[in-house]
Formats: structure tokens, C-alpha cells, sequence
């Protein structure tokens, strides 16, 4: 009688509803991994017939993904924030903000009060805060607070004598404490940095959540030379075993420290990208806009950087073989970069230079994401987080280029979506409902098998990882996520009910 002999492996995995997203988007039943590797991916019968394992998995019939990588996010301020800062998040009032710093303060002993999440759109009243309450209630310390957007500051009146800030010919400097973008960004600088063990302890949250949440991999938008280190010693101690591609922040010493090593890729960190600003966030009016704002006559925003810094950035990525990576949310930041872009891609490549958010985008600007084969990556829960005053601020036909994901995805198609945590939730799940069931400007919501290429295949491939990661097949890292539900065919409604079961990276359970 005909026997045939079975191959040992690390882990069979059966059962199972298997989405591989490979290029025919097929399904399976079960797989088996060794040595970190999906080596095999097929039907029950196949693969139990083939193979045996150290470890067996009945997913009894639950549905698996590729693990989810978040293609926009900010992993190690989330886990800084995680640390020190005050929740301000979902704060009705600039009162319920007061009230949680008072709480917060009861247990924080340092010169600093910090917190980050508030959103004056909440309130009733919609106007930028004052700081007036934080000098009368917290006299003794230097309080910074972060709008949600992590563009506006407010901060106590010994901040601003720190720094030494007035109005005089400042757009982003506005009246008793708020601070826009650069000269929040001035505020932010002053602010003592955790010490190594602090930030170990806020990495290793920042992966627990990530895990939580199903997530195999991030893309951290901009990183200083001393946190890439340490991420990269934590990976090489086992401490870390996310997968993080590292933006570097523009300044010349930190490019001029990664680009002499060229584009880097070891087991679990990428460095080949550079990260900068066009504008600021649009909740804060700091993106900049062709025409002024609807709700805000007096002002269309601000640039960040003037063009030489762009074209010094953009030139020195170029020369080394680095993907330029550039947040841009309103139509005048959006055409500037993409012209910018225009400078040095002349045309049809395979370069991968990327605009973070694309958030609004002028009718005629399309193209030119097409022509010069320019990536969008975009975070789907912006839409739905913006859509109670996203029509204010633009008015009712800028509105509509705003979010546009489906023409975005039309120019190269494909496109990368992350949730840009902090900012926003850090689930991926959340990324998915607000792409594909989104009750505004419904014409440009993605279908659920775009929606799930854009958080696995393509995020991987918005930093050329697509031929390791962002699907289940033979020879990829054996990234995946067990769900308790299949987002792919569930009704809408019940999407943010689902939880993640199991999250294996490279065939081992770390949640």
C-alpha cells in the first residue's frame, strides 16, 4: 500500500478560513511554518496529509489575515505618550481638560504637565482654548498640551518665556498660549526627554497594544538617530519583535548618519525613507489651502519649510536611494510636493515617493500622482474622525476632492492606509470599517478586498517589503491574525465588534 512519508514543520495551522491575499486573492484552508516561513498553504487534506508539526492549531473555522501593518503611525511617541501624558482624548470641554490634568497631576511628580488628545471641534464652544486656567491652576509647573492632531500646542505662560515666543510676524503663534506647527514644534523641543529605561518601558506598551490590536508591523513617520538605536538594539535582544520601518526625521546629521549606510534592512527594521512636513493639520487650520479657509476667511494656512528645504531634502534622498515621505493635507501642500516630487522622478518610476494623508486634493492634482507614480498612503479613520466639520472648514465643493481614496487609489493602484496612531485609535480594525463603511463622501470608500490589501500587501510594498511580507505565501515571514469574526463578508454594523484572537509573528503566538 502506498504511504507517503510526512515532512516535519514548526506549526500547522487548520480549519481555518484563510485570506492569503496573494495576487488572485485566494483562500485556503490551513498552512504549515517552519523556521519562521509559511512553507506550505493549501487544503486541510493536503496539509495534514503532508506534513506534521511541534505545534498543531485547530482555528476552528476562524478567520485568518495576514498580520496587519499599520502604513502611517507614530509607535514610539505612542508609547511616550502612553507613559507621561494625560488623556485628553474625547474631551467634551475645556473644562473635562482641566479635570484630567488636576488628576493627572495628583500622581505626577516632575516640573512638566503633559497631555495630549484634546479637540476643540467637541466643544460647544469651537474656539481655540486659552491658557489662562492652566497658569491660575498649576502655577508650579510648566504645562504643554497637545491637540489630537499633535499640530497645536497649548502651553502655560512660563513655557512661552522659555522659548522666548511672541506674535510679531508669527502665523503660528496665537493669542494666551496656542502654538501651530514649527513654533509648537520649538515648545515640544524643551521638553525633557524619558531616560532609557522610561523608553524601554514605553516600546515595550507601544508593541503590547500593537499586538492587541493584530499588528505585525508599523511604519514609524519620523524618528531621531537615538530612538532608531535603541529600537534596533531592542529588536536584536529579542526585548522588541515588531517589525518597524524607520523614517528618518530630515535634519542633515540624521540623514547624513543613515544614508552613509545606504538603505538598511535587517530581520525586523527597514531605514530607507526620509519624513517631512508641507503644512500642518487641518482641525488646527494649519493645512495649507489654495483658497482660505471657509469657516476662517482670514487665514489659508502655512507651509512649514521654505523651498530650498525641500529641494535639499528631496535632492539628498535622492542620491541615495531614499523614498521621501511627506505629510501634506490641504490642496496647496498637496500641488507644492507633488511639483516638488515632479523635480527629481521626471516621470514613470518604481521610486515609491510617498504623500502621507493626501487628505485634500485639487481636482486637477490627480494626475500628477499618476504620472510621476507617486504613492498615496492615507489614514481612513481621518474621514470619519473629521466628517462633523470637515465640510466647514472646506465648504461644500472643496469638500468634495477631500478623502478621495477611490481616485487616489485609480492613478497607480494601489495605495497604503494606517491610522496614524496616536492620533488616531490604534486599531486596525477601525482602519478597515472607516474605509469600506463610511456615511460621507460615500463615492470614494474602498471595497473590503482593497480595504485589506491596503493594511497588508500594499503597506508592505509602500516600503518594498511586498516580496517578505503583507500575505500568506511560500516563503513570506509568517506574519498572521486570527479574528473572532470575518471582516470580509460580516454586515457592516458589526465590523468594530470584532476582536483579535491570536497575533503570530513569523509562526509565533505573541497574542
Amino acid at each position: 500500500m502506498f504511504s507517503c512519508e510526512k515532512t516535519k514543520v514548526d506549526l500547522i495551522v487548520h480549519n481555518a478560513n484563510v485570506y492569503t491575499v496573494d495576487n488572485q486573492f485566494s483562500k485556503a484552508e490551513a498552512f504549515a511554518v517552519k523556521d519562521g516561513k509559511f512553507v506550505a498553504i493549501g487544503s486541510d487534506r493536503n496539509i495534514l496529509r503532508h506534513y506534521y508539526a511541534t505545534q498543531t492549531l485547530d482555528a476552528q473555522g476562524q478567520s485568518i489575515y495576514p498580520g496587519f501593518i499599520d502604513g502611517h503611525c507614530h509607535f514610539v511617541g505612542y508609547g511616550e505618550t502612553k507613559v507621561r501624558y494625560a488623556d485628553l482624548n474625547g474631551c467634551k470641554s475645556f473644562e473635562e481638560v482641566l479635570e484630567r490634568l488636576e488628576k493627572h497631576n495628583e500622581n505626577n511628580d516632575s516640573e512638566w504637565l503633559l497631555g495630549r488628545g484634546w479637540d476643540q471641534n467637541l466643544w460647544d464652544d469651537k474656539r481655540f482654548p486659552e491658557n489662562i486656567e492652566l497658569n491660575r491652576r498649576f502655577p508650579d509647573k510648566k504645562v504643554l498640551i497637545t491637540r489630537v492632531d499633535g499640530h497645536a500646542v497649548l502651553v502655560s505662560d512660563n513655557v512661552l518665556k522659555i522659548i522666548g515666543l511672541d506674535r510679531t510676524n508669527r502665523i503660528d503663534v496665537k493669542p494666551c498660549g496656542i502654538l501651530l506647527d514649527n513654533a509648537a514644534d520649538m515648545a515640544k523641543a524643551i521638553v525633557p526627554s524619558l531616560n532609557n529605561s522610561q523608553r524601554v518601558k514605553a516600546l515595550k506598551i507601544a508593541q503590547r497594544d500593537c499586538f492587541k490590536y493584530g499588528l505585525t508591523g508599523v511604519t514609524d513617520a519620523g524618528l531621531d538617530i537615538r530612538s532608531i538605536a535603541l529600537l534596533d538594539s531592542l529588536q536584536q535582544k529579542g526585548v522588541l519583535k515588531m517589525k518597524i520601518n524607520a523614517m528618518v526625521n530630515p535634519d542633515d546629521e540624521t540623514m547624513d548618519y543613515f544614508m552613509k549606510f545606504g538603505i538598511i534592512e535587517k530581520e525586523r527594521l527597514t531605514v530607507r525613507s526620509v519624513k517631512i512636513y508641507a503644512d500642518g493639520a487641518l482641525g488646527s487650520r494649519g493645512a495649507r489651502l489654495l483658497e482660505p479657509y471657509s469657516d476662517a476667511p482670514e487665514t489659508s494656512g502655512l507651509f512649514v519649510e521654505n523651498e530650498d528645504f525641500y529641494d535639499h531634502v528631496c535632492e539628498k534622498a535622492y542620491n541615495a536611494g531614499y523614498q521621501v515621505c511627506c505629510h501634506a493635507i490641504g490642496d496647496a501642500g498637496v500641488r507644492m510636493i507633488l511639483n516638488e516630487y515632479a523635480k527629481f522622478l521626471k516621470g514613470k518610476n518604481d521610486l515609491r515617493w510617498r504623500i502621507e494623508h493626501s487628505q485634500v486634493v485639487d481636482a486637477q492634482d490627480f494626475v500628477l500622482y499618476k504620472e510621476y507614480n507617486i504613492i498615496p498612503s492615507i489614514q481612513a479613520t481621518h474621514c470619519t474622525s473629521d466628517m462633523p466639520w470637515a465640510e466647514e472648514r472646506l465648504g461644500s465643493e472643496r469638500v468634495k476632492n477631500a478623502y478621495a481614496y477611490k481616485t487616489l487609489l485609480a492613478q497607480n493602484g494601489w495605495l497604503i492606509n494606517g491610522t496614524d496612531f496616536p492620533i488616531e485609535h490604534i486599531s486596525p480594525i477601525e482602519t478597515f470599517y472607516s474605509s469600506v463603511a463610511r456615511k460621507y463622501l460615500t463615492d470614494n470608500k474602498l471595497s473590503r478586498e482593497e480595504a485589506l490589501k491596503s493594511m497588508t500587501i500594499w503597506a508592505a510594498k509602500g516600503y518594498f517589503a511586498e516580496e517578505h511580507k503583507g500575505s500568506i505565501e511560500i516563503g513570506k515571514e509568517a506574519d498572521f491574525v486570527i479574528l473572532s469574526a470575518d471582516i470580509m463578508t460580516i454586515e457592516d454594523e458589526k465590523i468594530p465588534e470584532v476582536k483579535v484572537v491570536n497575533t503570530f509573528i513569523d509562526g509565533e503566538m505573541v497574542y
